[in-house]
């Protein structure tokens, strides 16, 4: 495959929030622009006003721009040679173009009402044939300029009658594309209607709008989603009715349910209670609000290599990917033909390595909001020593929060079988010499805090079974979590003091009831 001048487009719809899988359409996308040394284009497919939805647009963009997957063109990204990027914004142009195809003979003006067309499918049904379709064994029964007087048909347009311009699909051929992803894929005319192209509010339908713009953008790759592999075959009569050189297609594999049986859908984000969608979208309703992937709290980098291997297969061993090397390493070619199942738990794997491997300054700089929405805002030392500590015991961000709130929080809770078990009030000295002892430390890292307390111990001849359970318990309530001399190093000598005095008190109250 020659790759030369590299154009790839991006072009969502504003209808809703954007779906992970148009996510990955994007990614896809962008890696292919990267790796050829192409440009990346974003366009807004926005001709649907019904469908349009208020914020969808921004949502899209934000998406993008979290993900890292910016736009070398489109809406606010410059390319203003090929723009404008809203197909909202380019009627004049579609206009000019249907009646280029109208001249040719390629498209014809239909003034088939809605209630006419009901009836013709009522009519159908009641002969029980095939479901009716308007194509080249109906169309002369029809109500358009191909059965009307060109006077009458003019006279209609002049007097605002309602009318539809329709693609004049050829009858009895083969339409062939040559899909990168899939082969060779056929298409019989006679079973394509002929699609309405444009309507007489001067809106195009996606069909002649696509064309179109991927025509005027020279667009030389469209890589899209599996759904539009029917609407090809319309694609390529475009293509030949304008005498234009077609793009290379590549239709993507659908991404699965976490069951593997069916197409992934928004609805399955709320039934199952998992992100479907990159960013979190609030709805009329409840029914239509979801939470995103980044307030699930996945790092984008994470969530951008869970989504490459959803249908693409570097061809090794290798799962963990920085956006340089996907770039580096993907091919076309490499995408496979079949679904691949949304494996939430593989997500959550990816979040996790990439958590451990990011810098404890930088997710100091994301847990901080949670931890200040709390009510708490610990020195940066602190923080960053925290999240150093506890990076490796999460899986999304929100645990430092859920399991680490102790470190921030006074304690209401204890381990209280534990308590009962380890704690004995006359031992409360043994321990307060131990706090004193390591006050008197010049340097109060894990390690020398460490040798310190095994240094006691040994004088006092105190087990660790002694010592430890009881620490943890008055830190941090229970036996799980970091080691004791890494959480002692954390709080430092002062709050220590204040901890285990406190923790000793509700001790001696728990112990003696």
């Amino acid at each position: 495959m020659e790759i030369k001048n590299v154009r790839v487009r991006f072009a969502p719809s504003p209808t809703g929030a954007l779906h992970i899988g148009g996510m990955r359409t994007a990614l896809y996308n962008y890696l292919f622009a990267r790796k050829t040394g192409g440009t990346f284009i974003l366009r807004i497919e926005d001709t649907d006003q019904l469908r349009y939805v208020p914020g969808a647009e921004s949502y899209i963009l934000e998406s993008l721009q979290w993900a890292g997957l910016l736009p070398d063109e489109g809406p606010g990204f410059g390319g203003g040679a090929y723009g404008p990027y809203r197909q909202s914004e380019r009627k004049d142009i579609y206009q000019r173009y249907a009646q280029e195809l109208i001249r040719s003979g390629h498209a014809y003006y239909a003034f088939d009402t809605p209630e006419m067309l009901e009836a013709c499918r009522q009519e159908t049904q009641e002969k029980g044939e095939s479901a009716f379709k308007y194509d080249s064994q109906t169309r002369l029964k029809m109500s358009n300029s191909l059965t009307l007087p060109e006077e009458e048909v003019q006279a209609r347009i002049e007097r605002g009658d309602p009318w539809a311009i329709r693609l004049k699909v050829p009858s009895g051929e083969i339409i062939e594309v040559d899909d990168l992803v899939r082969g060779i894929v056929h298409f019989q005319s006679n079973e394509l209607d002929d699609k309405v192209i444009l309507k007489s509010d001067g809106m195009p339908t996606y069909h002649l709008a696509n064309i179109v713009d991927d025509h005027l953008m020279e667009i030389t790759h469209v890589i899209r989603g599996e759904e539009w592999l029917p609407s090809t075959a319309h694609h390529v009569l475009l293509y030949r009715a304008f005498g234009w050189e077609m793009p290379r297609f590549s239709h993507l594999p659908l991404i699965l349910k976490p069951s593997g049986q069916g197409k992934l859908s928004k609805r399955d984000g709320v039934q199952l209670g998992i992100p479907v969608f990159p960013l979190s979208w609030k709805g009329d309703t409840p029914e239509d609000s979801f939470t995103g992937f980044r307030e699930a709290g996945f790092l984008p980098n994470a969530v951008i290599n869970f989504l490459a291997l959803l249908g693409w297969n570097p061809g090794t061993d290798q799962e963990l990917f920085t956006l340089d090397e996907l770039v580096e390493a993907f091919t076309i070619e490499k995408i496979g033909k079949s679904g691949s199942r949304f494996d939430y738990d593989k997500a959550k794997w990816f979040n996790q390595q990439y958590i451990m491997a990011t810098s404890d300054e930088t997710l100091a700089g994301l847990v901080r909001p949670m931890v200040e929405a709390q009510g708490y805002h610990p020195r940066e030392s602190f923080l960053q020593a925290f999240c150093g500590m506890m990076k490796e015991r999460v899986v999304v961000l929100s645990d430092f929060w859920d399991t680490g709130r102790y470190f921030f929080e006074d304690l209401v809770v204890f381990d209280e079988k534990t308590i009962a078990k380890k704690w004995d009030t006359g031992n409360k000295t043994l321990f307060e010499g131990m706090i004193s002892r390591l006050e008197a430390l010049e340097s109060f890292d894990p390690e020398t805090v460490h040798q310190a307390m095994e240094a006691y111990m040994q004088e006092k001849n105190l087990k660790p079974g002694d010592v430890f359970p009881i620490l943890r318990i008055a830190l941090i309530g229970t036996m799980k979590g970091p080691g004791v001399a890494e959480m002692l190093s954390l709080f430092g000598p002062a709050e220590l003091r204040r901890r285990l005095e406190r923790a000793f008190g509700l001790f001696d109250a728990l112990v003696s009831q």
